[in-house]
């Protein structure tokens, strides 16, 4: 093909304007035969059986190369146009392609992309034989998602020269001499430039894939025989490791879900969002880099022996681009069915003159002992049925009311979701779900009267998704209680995993799996979840970024849609509610200075967001340094704290995961392990007023018993 010929002829003349190499040019990559039938196959069950099947023509081929270059290149360092211009003009042959069985487009896009990528680090390194006047008044746009390609090799070269001296900067900042930052650059892109020479033909063909998968729908996905294999170990929780879901994004690992009763979750020091960008073993062990790494490599050096220790530096999901990293220590372990449990607590809050009692239940997922289940054993466990237990200690215990706590709750069964809800609304339809077909099915509870009846709330988080969503959102169709926190993640859909090799009675993996959106997920009220997720009555500040996190950070995720309500009777009217108790919350937090400091930090790390560039010039960034480092001081002498005294570093070193020390965190950690929980303290109180509004209102009677 044309295109295949051209690109090879790149792989071998270098431009002659650009500077010569010292790199051997790494191997060309070409597609085995198995993939080109995999890929066959995938796009005839794809435009077939997907819940949006879309026919794969000329316009979706163009999508594919897209995403297959935003996967490759996300922040545009390393193509130039005359790149693009050439593989847009050969998109259209895609998909004849993938029909005759032939996938040198993708492979021969790669094989230059990693052509570019050993040209500009050959740069890099050359330029650190140099030094950089940083008095000068220039910028660097380090967030490129929406910037234009370079157009030249000019253009490049300028480009890199300015990533390369906010590397210099960064450093400089932390402390470093310029032979120590020479060194620990060096360093750096050495091990960039290596990893490029590890690709192999089953990476190629994941990517490429994931790309073809992805451009349907978000929450579609293709697995080779080795992603499946880890796919099926992380399902059945029998590997040792942290207990968390990880997605490749912008070159970073990062964390897509903690998984409940896992150490990463148990530990209270990651998030959903938290980048991880290296892995240590044990507590002396070197930290290896994972900036960029393939997520297999990095999943791999997260495995390990149960009890082992594994050492992660985290860039927190919170941070901006001078953002500080911290050091977390987990101890692996398998995790266990009694971990992911349900748990109650029980708070104190005045409202009033009175002191009100209010249950917690947090649920970490909606979870399931499905062998249990089958086998028929009469206690097998469940999310439902442990929350009923606890319902059953919280009324001997006489508390006024019930907050469930779903807060990165990311889902899980189905069946646990319908259940749950029924022991706070009774008998009556939970969700309605549609296939492809068109065909719609509900959902419903069958439990003669509701296991609590008295007040309750739901609190939810953007990490609220899916079964976490259907039973906010039924409780909130049925007036039943108040939901609070933020948005949730407005996952929508089903998927089901389909075997390529069983339905071509492979007798050894050959062609992978398909992770595939079958059903949509629709409330009793007609609405969906998906997209918009499960809109908070009373909002509370959050971290989480929209524009990156959650189903709307998705440029091809399904639209809202509603169909049909169901047939359900509301069993309060929550909404005549919502003005007294926003009046209440709005009074209570303006005096409440944790709370106060809490949407601060939020509103700071919404105007970071906002920074795409940076200055490269060092007068202002340590001026700019200077100013957080006097907010951090005020805010620790109005607690009556020394500012100096135990004081961990507040601002990035300057340094990536295999140029730092364990202990620049610790204190980071423990900190952030003893903070109070604002957010869940101001949910309590909240319902404390709904308590106290509830009692004794005749239009709320139902609502009063227990």
């Amino acid at each position: 093909m044309r295109l295949k010929n051209s690109l090879l002829c790149i792989l071998l003349v270098i431009s002659a304007s650009a500077p010569a190499l010292e790199a051997v040019p790494p191997p060309v990559l070409t597609p085995l035969q198995q993939q080109a039938q995999a890929a066959h196959l995938s796009a005839q069950f794809l435009t077939r059986f997907h819940y949006k099947p879309v026919p794969l023509d000329d316009v979706l081929a163009g999508k594919i190369i897209g995403r297959y270059i935003k996967s490759l290149d996300p922040e545009k360092f390393f193509f130039v146009q005359s790149d693009i211009d050439q593989f847009s003009a050969e998109h259209s042959k895609l998909d004849d392609g993938i029909y005759r069985e032939d996938l040198s487009i993708p492979f021969a896009i790669f094989n230059l992309y990693e052509q570019r990528v050993v040209e500009r680090l050959t740069y890099a390194r050359e330029l650190l034989k140099q030094g950089f006047d940083f008095s000068k008044k220039e910028d660097f746009a380090f967030v490129r998602d929406k910037e234009p390609w370079p157009q030249t090799e000019a253009e490049s070269r300028e480009l890199w020269r300015k990533r390369v001296k906010n590397d210099w900067l960064r450093l400089k900042l932390a402390g470093k001499n310029d032979q120590a930052i020479r060194d620990t650059l060096t360093k750096r892109y050495d091990n960039s430039l290596a990893r490029v020479y590890k690709y192999k033909s089953d990476d190629v063909f994941q990517i490429f894939m994931n790309a073809y998968a992805s451009s349907i729908e978000p929450h579609t996905d293709y697995l080779g025989t080795t992603a499946a294999a880890d796919f099926d170990i992380s399902m059945k929780l029998s590997l040792v490791g942290i207990g968390a879901v990880l997605q490749e994004r912008d070159e970073y690992t990062t964390i897509r879900e903690l998984v409940s009763g896992g150490p990463a979750l148990l530990s209270g020091k990651l998030a959903v969002g938290d980048r991880i960008v290296g892995v240590a073993q044990g507590m002396q062990g070197p930290m290896v880099e994972a900036v960029g790494s393939r997520i297999d490599e990095v999943v791999k050096l997260i495995r390990g022996a149960k009890d082992s220790i594994v050492r992660l530096d985290v860039l927190p999901a919170d941070a901006g681009p001078d953002g500080k990293h911290r050091i977390v220590t987990l101890v692996r372990n398998k995790i266990s069915l009694e971990q992911q449990a349900a748990k109650k607590t029980i708070i104190s809050v005045k409202s009033g003159d009175t002191t009100r009692k209010v249950g917690v239940i947090t649920l970490p997922a909606f979870y399931e002992d499905f062998d249990g289940r089958r086998k028929g054993e009469k206690n097998y466990r469940s999310a439902s049925r442990d929350v009923a237990a606890l319902l059953s200690e919280l009324k001997n215990d006489k508390v006024d009311s019930v907050l469930v706590d779903l807060r990165n709750n990311g889902g899980g069964s189905l069946n646990e979701a319908i259940n749950l809800t029924g022991l706070f609304v009774g008998k009556g339809p939970i969700v309605q779900q549609r296939n492809a077909r068109g065909e719609i099915n509900v959902g419903s509870d069958d439990l003669p009267a509701p296991l609590w009846s008295g007040p309750m709330a739901v609190l939810i988080n953007r990490g609220s998704a899916s079964a976490s969503e259907i039973f906010a959102a039924a409780i909130q169709d049925y007036g039943r209680g108040v939901i609070i926190g933020e948005g949730s993640f407005g996952k929508g859909t089903v998927q089901s995993m389909v075997n390529l090799d069983e339905l071509t009675r492979n007798d050894k993996p050959k062609f992978g799996e398909l992770k595939m959106t079958i059903a949509q997920f629709f409330r009793i009220n007609g609405g969906t979840t998906q997209l918009r997720g499960v809109t908070p009555d009373i909002s509370l500040p959050g971290f989480s970024d929209p524009d990156s996190f959650g189903e709307s950070s998705y440029d091809n995720a399904l639209p809202w849609s509603q169909i049909k309500p169901a047939d359900y009777v509301p069993l309060g009217d929550v909404k005549d509610l919502l003005p007294q108790l926003q009046v209440r919350h709005d009074a209570r937090v303006e005096k409440d200075k944790d709370f106060q400091r809490l949407v601060e930090d939020a509103e700071e790390l919404k105007a970071l967001r906002k920074k795409r560039t940076i200055s490269l010039n060092e007068a202002e960034r340590r001026s700019e340094l200077a100013v957080q480092e006097a907010r951090l001081k005020a805010r620790e002498k109005a607690d009556g704290k020394d500012a100096d005294k135990d004081k961990e570093p507040s601002l990035d070193d300057g340094l990536q995961a295999n140029e730092r020390s364990l202990s620049a965190d610790l204190a980071a950690e423990k900190a952030q392990k003893n903070a109070k929980d604002v957010l869940l303290n101001e949910a309590v109180r909240i319902l404390g007023d709904a308590s106290d509004l509830i009692k004794g209102n005749p239009k709320f009677a139902s609502q009063q018993r227990k």
